[in-house]
């Protein structure tokens, strides 16, 4: 963790389109055209919820925070599979409130479901707003230990999904082929970060004209 006086000798970045891959102590901030809507995707245990609430200066949509609530209403201590339709449902609903609302958003994204993040596109731009995307590059097995340190627990057989949709959004983002180094469809930007990036943010906020 970098010391609290470092930030100010790390610029602010604007984005606006294209992919940047961030790694190491990189910007102190991320700044985003004012009304836009972020989506911050990544394998689970990646720190995603964590660097929500750290850095955004807007409202969020965090999925996890949904699962929080409903853990904490539920007796004892069941597995989230048993009430993940109606977490789901909620984040859902919770999500499509916030977006018609309108402003600057910050989403959680679960990874695994394109059809929502392609929702979030068509639902922005009839707004006259852009969708933007931000990769939480983490080690997949970090994340896997991640996710146990902080006593949330996703199947193997969940975590593999996840997996495998984050490898094939790094390979969009930063791979080799005539469509790397593109967002993903519908998206104006992709922001890549690496641990030490995502560790040297201090602030994501949406203020560019």
């Amino acid at each position: 963790m970098p010391p609290p006086d470092a930030a100010g000798d790390r610029p602010t970045r604007p984005v606006r389109s294209g992919v940047h891959e961030l790694r190491g102590p990189g910007p102190a901030a991320l700044q985003y055209p004012a009304g836009d809507l972020l989506v911050v995707t990544g394998l689970p245990g990646s720190g995603k919820s964590t660097l929500m609430r750290r850095c955004v200066r807007a409202p969020l949509v965090d999925s996890q925070a949904v699962r929080e609530e409903y853990a904490a209403r539920l007796p004892g201590r069941l597995p989230y599979a048993l009430y993940r339709p109606l977490a789901r449902l909620a984040h859902y609903r919770r999500l499509r409130r916030a977006v018609l609302d309108g402003g600057p958003l910050a989403v959680h994204d679960c990874g695994t479901l394109p059809v929502v993040r392609a929702w979030l596109v068509r639902a922005a731009a009839g707004q006259g707003r852009r969708v933007h995307l931000l990769l939480l590059d983490a080690d997949p097995v970090e994340a896997w230990s991640g996710q146990r340190r902080r006593g949330r627990w996703v199947s193997r057989y969940a975590f593999a999904r996840h997996r495998r949709a984050a490898a094939r959004l790094r390979r969009l983002l930063l791979g080799e082929g005539a469509a790397a180094g593109r967002p993903p469809a519908g998206c104006a930007s992709a922001v890549v970060l690496d641990r030490g990036a995502a560790r040297a943010l201090r602030e994501i906020d949406f203020t560019a004209s």
